[in-house]
């Protein structure tokens, strides 16, 4: 009878150590993410024809060769890829801007700092219904530009087709401009102050100093905020989904809400998986970027 041997037990112990702790984790990630990720995968290949409570039908590629025809599709994503025209780059620039001018050591700035933090907490759905009433015919900035006598009846922020996502990416860039200055923030802090005194000796100061030390020691941040707020105006939904709910016809519908709305209100599951598998790759490839951009500012710092 061969004995194994005690230090070999020990060393297999050590190293299934690791696992043992990581396994509740990758349980539970595994039933609710990465289980239903696949079945949505093999879903976009199926149809239910009468009942959904019945065994889909396999299609093949029909479900995507619908999706290359549907021109609604095809507008969300023309609304989706304006929403990331028109929020990163502001959410990029706006907040470095207020990181450094609460980067300093003035009376009651850390109240300055809270401040402009404070829509980070609230919730979005508290704020779109907020932004929606301050969006009214009736509401404060309509009343506020009737007082001013721009307009007489005020400006169909929410009603008009040119105007709806425009007013929603500004509640947007509101509530994500006190996440990203923090991150700014932390970036500025580790900066010496050193750099900016021989910059200042070099006849650098002022505004000259920001362009010559901050933004350059800035840009992994830079694009690490780039990343971050692509990803998450890519997957908006909560904005349109109380301030606008798509409309007026379809001119603020992203896809993460045309996914939202074939799958739960249409009850086209299977087409539904198939604009997610495309809203998936878009967002796979922003986060691969992300990736890198991690590796790059972690090498850097």
């Amino acid at each position: 009878m061969v004995l194994e041997h005690p230090h070999r037990s020990s060393q297999l112990l050590q190293r299934l150590t690791p696992y043992l702790f990581l396994a509740p984790a990758l349980i539970i990630l595994g039933l609710t993410v990465f289980y239903p990720a696949v079945q949505a995968f093999l879903l976009s290949f199926t149809e239910y024809e009468y009942d959904i409570t019945q065994p889909p039908r396999w299609v093949g590629f029909e479900n995507f060769q619908t999706l290359l025809g549907d021109r609604v599709f095809w507008q969300t994503l023309r609304n989706t890829l304006l929403y990331l025209v028109g929020v990163v780059p502001i959410l990029v620039l706006a907040p470095l801007l207020l990181a450094i001018l609460v980067n300093r050591a003035l009376p009651a700035i850390s109240w300055f700092r809270a401040a402009y933090y404070t829509p980070v907490v609230i919730s979005m759905v508290v704020a779109g219904i907020a932004w929606r009433w301050l969006y009214a015919e009736n509401g404060l900035l309509n009343q506020f530009i009737i007082g001013l006598g721009i307009s007489a009846e005020g400006v169909p922020w929410l009603t008009s087709p040119r105007l709806a996502l425009f007013s929603v990416m500004a509640v947007t860039i509101w509530k994500g401009l006190g996440y990203y200055m923090v991150i700014y923030l932390a970036g500025l802090q580790s900066i010496p102050a050193d750099l900016y005194e021989a910059a200042a000796i070099d006849g650098s100061d002022g505004l000259q100093k920001h362009w010559d030390i901050t933004i350059p020691l800035m840009r992994p941040y830079l694009f690490l905020v780039a990343v971050i707020s692509a990803i998450s105006a890519t997957k908006v939904f909560e904005e349109i989904y109380v301030m606008t709910q798509g409309g007026p016809r379809n001119s603020s519908k992203t896809i993460v809400y045309y996914v939202y709305e074939q799958a739960f209100q249409d009850l086209e599951i299977s087409y539904a998986c198939t604009i997610g598998l495309v809203l998936f790759l878009i967002i796979l490839g922003l986060s691969l970027l992300r990736l890198a951009v991690s590796r790059e500012s972690s090498t850097i710092l």
